[in-house]
């Protein structure tokens, strides 16, 4: 019987349908010890005596993945930068991914941060607590201008929901949908014009040797005085300390912070010290239904590839296709 490691927090010995869809297809479930960090995880698969893993955002290096043995990971999301895919190809391990299961709950939370950032609202929810009533006006979010940093799945669900706040929505992409975006009533632009022009900037793009630190001190000098960032794609996209002091100065409004470089975030980060960013423990793509949803099909896929089945849309990977076998 086939071991597959099951290392997502919120499934921790938790059934459900996935667990069904797994044991159907002849698996054994092995969940890690409740609270292991990340890294233990990886270092719990790479002890060996597992076919697959079902997983978070460990991180699956060359080294871990060949000492696992295991011949499939299915990653409970979209993104897939914590594995080593060139290596997993090497070695012959089919990488899946969970697409079209949690565009909803990013583009809301997206929208939330934006929101809970332009308003101010956690100096204001303070202010109560304190007994202080300073209402400071600030400026109204109806009007002005988001640029969205990736126009992909997540993308194309946040324009609906900007679009219904009043706001016009401009967009860079390195691979555009023209025809959505003409459709849709959204500018194509340059990621310059996009950083010049945007009143709130919102990262949607994966991490590549492209992305990494693409928001960084240059880049945020050429944002607008008093404009907000938001990021709900990766921590990698953003240079940190560049964004502490481009906001310490005065020249961002805040941020809406939901992943960083290190994750959980250090308690010695200096953005734990400005009152005008918001922070979440990268929770943009989980609600209860994607985190189903996600769960779901992530488990199909290693039992669509234990079955000799090839979940096209999924494999990251897809150059295996032709000879792999489990």
């Amino acid at each position: 019987m086939p071991r597959v490691l099951v290392t997502p927090h919120p499934l921790n010995r938790t059934p459900g349908r996935y667990s069904q869809i797994l044991e159907s297809a002849g698996f054994e479930i092995v969940y890690p010890l409740a609270g292991q960090t990340l890294a233990q995880n990886a270092a719990l698969l790479a002890r060996g005596g597992f076919d697959a893993m079902l997983a978070s955002v460990e991180p699956l290096t060359r080294d871990v993945l060949k000492a696992s043995g295991v011949r499939a990971v299915a990653r409970m999301g979209v993104g897939f930068d914590a594995i080593d895919v060139a290596a997993a190809t090497e070695l012959g391990v089919a990488v899946t991914i969970t697409p079209g299961t949690l565009e909803e709950s990013v583009a809301e939370h997206t929208i939330a941060l934006m929101l809970a950032v332009y308003r101010d609202l956690l100096r204001r929810d303070r202010h109560v607590r304190q007994g202080t009533w300073p209402r400071k006006a600030w400026p109204r979010l109806s009007g002005k201008t988001l640029g969205l940093v990736g126009l992909g799945r997540i993308g194309k669900a946040v324009v609906r929901r900007a679009q219904g706040l009043g706001l016009t929505v401009i967009a860079h992409d390195p691979f555009p949908d023209a025809a959505y975006a003409e459709a849709n009533g959204v500018r194509l632009v340059a990621f310059e014009e996009l950083l010049r022009t945007a009143d709130v900037v919102s990262l949607h793009l994966p991490t590549t040797r492209e992305t990494v630190d693409v928001i960084n001190a240059r880049t945020l000098a050429l944002m607008k005085p008093g404009s907000v960032l938001i990021n709900t794609a990766r921590g990698a996209m953003v240079d940190e300390t560049a964004l502490v002091e481009a906001i310490k100065s005065g020249h961002l409004l805040g941020a809406g912070l939901d992943v960083f470089k290190e994750e959980p975030l250090p308690l010695s980060s200096p953005l734990l010290e400005l009152d005008n960013v918001l922070l979440c423990e990268h929770m943009g793509g989980l609600d209860e239904q994607s985190q189903e949803a996600m769960a779901n099909l992530a488990a199909q896929c290693l039992a669509d590839l234990y079955q000799g089945r090839w979940p096209e849309r999924c494999v990251v990977n897809r150059d295996l296709g032709a000879g792999w076998k489990w």
